[in-house]
């Protein structure tokens, strides 16, 4: 379960980067890398990075404990 937490906090860090890179210098690496944000690619990324995104909201309990 511990590498779980860590491949899904890994997504959701490179899900941050992207979107400030998208925000500061309107560039999204994703959609580059797969050809757009419509392709088969990019979408299939934003999906596993939103889902690691919710696994991440079940973590919060788990970590404000530790505090």
């Amino acid at each position: 379960m511990k590498a779980l937490n860590v491949i899904s906090l890994i997504l959701v860090i490179l899900g941050g980067l992207n979107w400030l890179s998208v925000g500061l210098f309107e560039y999204d690496v994703v959609s580059e890398i797969f050809g757009g944000a419509a392709e088969v690619g990019s979408k299939i990324v934003y999906i596993i990075v939103g889902i690691a995104a919710l696994y991440a909201i079940a973590l919060l309990p788990k970590v404000a404990k530790d505090n």
